[in-house]
């Protein structure tokens, strides 16, 4: 399939040839869901921690007679019922981590790349060329493109220069190609892609290749 290639004044100069089997996958909701899940619940630290009555400092001893005192039974102070108690039931120390087979992962970058493309929220871009970092630049470029609304910018490789140039802009962020991930596509109406990022997603996703 071919897409338009548009330039700093947001008209098309070429068209780019795309692959199928990256952008012209059908979407697969339940493998995007999975992936989003296991990225999330692997950014977790898992750190957080409670005492438990036997952990909590304090006296062993019955506060008062079990009967014949008209007040409800009650055990030691580290009941979790009072206050400066243990807790019952609260979080200890634990891994979130998730596993998830490489194909589904690669799977799942496939479908929101080729989502994003078939609903006219992904732009090809010749290229930035910032000698200095202007965030006017970068303004002017996404408003010649329309893009009106929280914009993924992916090049081919580190760009500090394009980095620097969103740094201002609040709902624009910029990543290399080799990094994407499927909470960053799914997190940004559009995407902006360099050809070279085209390149790169192309190289390192498709079918055969590593």
């Amino acid at each position: 399939m071919q897409v338009p290639v548009y330039n700093r004044e947001g008209d098309a100069v070429e068209k780019i040839e795309l692959r199928e089997d990256i952008f012209g996958l059908p979407f697969n909701e339940a493998v995007v869901h999975q992936a989003v899940v296991r990225q999330r619940a692997n950014e977790r630290q898992g750190t957080a921690s409670t005492k438990t009555r036997g952990e909590v400092r304090g006296s062993t001893r019955k506060l008062f007679a079990q009967k014949h005192t008209g007040r409800a039974r009650r055990g030691d102070i580290k009941s979790p019922l009072l206050r400066g108690g243990g807790v019952a039931f609260g979080p200890k120390p634990r891994s979130y981590h998730q596993a998830m087979p490489r194909k589904m992962r690669r799977l799942a970058l496939k479908c929101v790349l080729s989502a994003k493309l078939k609903d006219g929220e992904m732009k090809v871009f010749e290229d930035f060329d910032f000698p200095q970092p202007r965030t006017k630049g970068m303004v002017d470029i996404l408003s010649a493109l329309g893009v009106d609304s929280r914009v993924l910018v992916i090049t081919g490789v580190v760009e500090p220069g394009v980095a620097r140039s969103v740094g201002n802009l609040v709902g624009v962020k910029v990543i290399p190609a080799p990094t994407i991930n499927i909470l960053d596509l799914t997190g940004y109406k559009i995407l902006l892609l360099t050809v070279s990022a085209v390149q790169s997603i192309e190289r390192i996703w498709g079918e055969g290749d590593n």
